[in-house]
């Protein structure tokens, strides 16, 4: 979860020198940037260094990062500018690059948001507190925002399909605001385009969604192959994840990163232990690290991680 960013310090050097436009759209920097927490940390898998509006950039919106505010959207979604997905050799170039630094045996996991994640951005603007634009427009507007959907969703499927034929080894969909919703929004509103999404990238797959846990029963029809949980779920002991059969990944509280050793230990314990009950598993954080988390810490968890002895059957 955002492994590479802020909290490491050869990831603070480069920003120093250069913008986050920069970053993601030189290639020796986006693989560089994405190499660093496994030659640091000792993590199993690389994350491709990209940003969630990524693609809704290509399609003609005018988004640009303020270091204060984060993202800026400048473009309406209304708007008669925006056209379909355009071929992003800067990205292309950076697969390439990071499958050739990367150690053999590691995989390059691509990632895109999910068509609500993302249209929830387009329109408030950027970031936003409570989302009321975007819940005032899926009431009274319901066809423009099923438009928006539409867009993002069938573009989506073009971007990830890319990353593919580039060489990622499998993607991860973040859907960070889809649990703002009810269920039965969601039902409406997110599952058919994650479907889509997950059915037409044929690669091993995980589905993010943020304060999940009224979700878990319909995220297990999104089709992905793994479902990534934050820690509103208790592995090992939730009645929905019993019953299904896809991999889980998660979910250490991202807030016990400042915990002390003995604390952090038991609660990393504690997860693997939940997660071995599940045929596939994979470990990972509840959300995001922060930016001024010491990576010594992360460190810790990646060992404890890869020390830890099955007891299941």
């Amino acid at each position: 979860m955002r492994q590479a960013g802020r909290y490491l310090p050869e990831y603070r050097k480069i920003k120093k020198k250069y913008s986050l436009e920069q970053m993601f759209q030189t290639p020796p920097l986006a693989a560089e940037i994405t190499c660093l927490p496994v030659d640091i940390l000792n993590v199993d898998a690389a994350i491709l260094f990209a940003d969630i509006l990524t693609l809704p950039a290509s399609l003609g919106f005018d988004i640009h990062f303020d270091g204060a505010q984060g993202p800026v959207i400048q473009t309406s979604f209304e708007t008669d500018n925006i056209h379909p997905f355009e071929d992003l050799e800067y990205l292309r170039e950076a697969i390439e690059l990071i499958n050739q630094q990367l150690p053999p045996h590691i995989p390059l996991i691509g990632f895109a948001g999910s068509p609500f994640t993302v249209a929830t951005y387009l329109i408030e603007g950027g970031s936003a507190a409570n989302y009321f634009k975007t819940l005032r427009l899926m009431s009274l507007r319901p066809e423009k925002f099923s438009a928006l959907m539409d867009l993002l969703t069938e573009n989506t499927v073009r971007y990830l399909n890319l990353q593919k034929q580039a060489g990622i080894k499998a993607f991860q969909l973040f859907d960070t605001w889809a649990g703002i919703l009810r269920a039965e929004d969601f039902n409406r509103w997110v599952l058919p385009s994650v479907q889509k999404i997950f059915k037409e990238v044929d690669l091993p797959s995980i589905y993010y969604v943020k304060n999940c846990r009224h979700l878990l029963p319909l995220m297990d029809f999104s089709g992905a192959d793994f479902l990534s949980v934050c820690h509103t779920v208790t592995l090992g002991q939730d009645p929905v994840l019993e019953h299904i059969h896809k991999g889980v990944q998660g979910n250490l509280y991202n807030g016990l990163l400042y915990a002390d050793d003995q604390t952090l230990r038991r609660e990393v314990n504690n997860v693997l232990v939940g997660g071995q009950k599940y045929e596939r598993y994979i470990f990972n954080l509840s959300h995001g690290v922060f930016p001024d988390v010491d990576v010594n810490q992360l460190k810790k968890i990646v060992d404890q991680a890869h020390s830890f002895k099955l007891t299941r059957p």
